[in-house]
């Protein structure tokens, strides 16, 4: 699709990714029309990686058309703030986060970065699964790439980009890091909206603390983090270690950290907020980024095994504002105890 600006032709892409596992089989395609798309994958990969390698291919298949703006369709903000917030601090940095840990998927980024060089460009958020035409056809290949090397068959690689006089650009497959003897992939992102720049925001209590805002959700997904959960000892019960992970979800430092909150969050995890209010993952990850909340201290009621993968955490928690009781559901996910579902009502 293209839209027609002051006489400058805008291309309008979405860009999606896709992890079976995540890791696992993953894929990546980019799309603007049946007849304009690619897209590809690998045996192994983390769905921010299929984001971030989407992206870099639409510009890559683009490259040959430096003249022309490119809208970006894109349901990643962990993509779009790392494309447009944080890399050129990542970058002065020595592409090293603010606390000093290597930035994830720094090669993908890197050939972000230089392919960009140049170009005019702008993202924009849209909701997944939303019913958006575009995103869904760019989601839809994305995950076929990802279930063709999960089964062992071809992928269907697309026309690439072609328009009337254009020819397509041929496919340039990137393995992630994870694999060996081929090239590796990329981090992070915020979204902004392409007409206001602006996002919306809407007070509630949360989880995290008791003034968290909305804002529109990423889809973070680096999930090996074994050696985090090695590193909580053999010897330690799994109540003792699912405390500790609340404890450390309590701290504003941790709640900032889309990195880290990205680990500790099950994919599937919601809330029920004191409002009755539904909370997903995504939504919460952004909201803590951009209000981490207060200290808050954990008076713990009680630590239950349910079944061999899983502890219901129930305590009072304690701020400057008041107490609240929760609950907390843990999950065994792999090696990583991760939370699945939260529910807080605000004491009297």
């Amino acid at each position: 699709m293209e839209v027609w600006q002051d006489s400058a032709v805008t291309i309008t892409a979405a860009a999606d990714g896709s992890a079976l596992g995540n890791p696992g089989p993953a894929g990546w395609a980019w799309y603007v029309n049946d007849d304009c798309w690619r897209a590809g994958g690998w045996p192994h990969g983390t769905n921010n990686q299929g984001e971030l390698m989407a992206v870099l291919d639409l510009f890559r298949a683009t490259a040959h058309l430096p003249g022309e703006d490119l809208h970006i369709l894109c349901d990643s903000q962990y993509v779009i703030n790392s494309v447009t917030k944080w890399m050129p601090g990542w970058k002065r940095k020595g592409w090293r986060k603010s606390d000093g840990k290597p930035v994830l998927n720094v090669e993908l980024l890197k050939e972000i970065d230089q392919a960009l060089a140049g170009r005019k460009y702008t993202f924009e958020w849209v909701r997944g699964h939303a019913g958006h035409d575009l995103n869904e056809a760019a989601d839809d290949r994305a995950r076929a790439a990802a279930t063709a090397y999960q089964q062992g068959v071809a992928v269907r690689q697309g026309p690439g980009f072609v328009r009337a006089g254009d020819a397509a650009v041929p496919v340039a497959q990137h393995a992630p890091a994870a694999q060996a003897s081929q090239a590796a992939p990329a981090q992070s992102g915020r979204p902004l909206s392409a007409h206001t720049g602006t996002r919306e925001l809407v007070a509630e209590p949360t989880l995290f603390g008791e003034s968290g805002l909305f804002a529109e959700p990423d889809l973070f997904s680096e999930l090996e983090e074994e050696a985090r959960a090695a590193a909580a000892g053999p010897e330690q019960r799994p109540e003792e270690i699912v405390e500790a992970l609340e404890r450390e979800l309590l701290l504003p430092e941790t709640r900032s950290d889309l990195g880290r909150t990205g680990v500790l969050l099950h994919p599937d995890f919601t809330e029920i907020g004191s409002s009755g209010r539904l909370w997903t993952r995504d939504e919460m990850m952004m909201a803590l980024e951009d209000d981490p909340g207060v200290a808050t201290e954990l008076e713990l009621l009680a630590a239950d095994r349910i079944g061999e993968a899983a502890v219901l955490l129930t305590y009072r928690s304690h701020t400057r504002v008041g107490t609240a009781l929760r609950s907390s559901l843990w999950v065994l996910d792999g090696l990583q105890w991760r939370l699945r579902f939260h529910q807080g009502t605000s004491e009297a």
